[in-house]
């Protein structure tokens, strides 16, 4: 497994557990929807630092433990 393949499939984790609790907040738990506010918050505050700044810290993270992938840079 490689780093760049790590960071995509945690941000998709990340999403797929945040659209579970829009969805058991949408049935009427107060506290999911809330929790799930926040984490969508936090992916977009992620994504835009990483836009603005060319700086991802799951990819400076994940670097350290996954060696890179072995497809070629355009």
């Amino acid at each position: 497994m490689c780093y760049q393949r790590m960071q995509r499939i945690l941000t998709a984790i990340v999403l797929g557990i945040t659209l579970l609790f829009f969805a058991l907040g949408a049935s009427g738990d107060k506290t999911m929807f809330q929790i799930a506010v926040v984490l969508q918050s936090f992916v977009i505050f992620m994504l835009l630092v990483w836009a603005f700044t060319n700086f991802c810290p799951s990819i400076w993270f994940f670097k350290k433990i996954f060696p890179p992938c072995p497809w070629k840079e355009d």
